[in-house]
């Protein structure tokens, strides 16, 4: 009779784990190719990257086969990770129900917190300290904007040293409400240049 720890260890057997993963990358990129040139222009690779053009087959086994091509687009979606312009949220059915504490984006990158307070409510944005980007946008430290869905600001402003900013909720009414009326969506934003 099969028991549910021996069905755990033989799907344990067969899936790689986050670390197999890691590793067999990490060989991958280590590999050095007589001869290796790169067989993909960016432009194909940070299309791959942005979701809008997949690599073909023929694309993809050249990709597999050359370290330095597999090596350019890691480092293309590092500086891509590093770069980041933009990320958004919506609000989720379930946060409707009772009183809206907490907004996260698409990317788990960002949470926008609302405290109530007083005559009306702070809201406070956080920077999740393990984004790909945290570390230059706090050494950056680049201008900040929260706006909803109707493009309104929520909040503007720059992170404190514990990646925070904090402004009062700059309209009438409950947080929730303001964004049901914007598609209930919302976007932090990098003001730069």
């Amino acid at each position: 009779m099969t028991t549910q720890d021996d069905l755990t260890a033989q799907s344990d057997s067969t899936t790689p784990s986050a670390l197999d993963c890691k590793l067999r990358a990490r060989l991958l990129l280590g590999v050095r190719v007589e001869n290796d040139r790169l067989v993909l222009a960016d432009d194909v690779l940070a299309a791959a990257l942005d979701g809008g053009a997949g690599l073909g087959a023929s694309e993809r086994a050249a990709l597999a086969g050359s370290p330095l091509t597999m090596r350019r687009l890691r480092q293309l979606s590092v500086e891509r990770a590093r770069a980041w312009q933009a990320s958004s949220g919506m609000l989720r059915a379930a946060a409707t129900v009772c009183v809206l504490e907490q907004l996260v984006t698409d990317d788990n990158c960002w949470g926008l917190h609302f405290v109530p307070g007083g005559a009306g409510w702070q809201v406070i944005l956080k920077l999740a300290a393990d984004a790909p980007f945290a570390p230059a946008l706090m050494r950056e430290q680049p201008m900040l904007r929260v706006r909803d869905g109707g493009g309104a600001v929520i909040l503007q402003g720059r992170l404190d040293i514990d990646g925070e900013c904090e402004n009062a909720w700059p309209f009438d009414g409950a947080p929730a409400a303001r964004l049901q009326l914007f598609g209930a969506s919302f976007v932090v934003e990098a003001l730069r240049g």
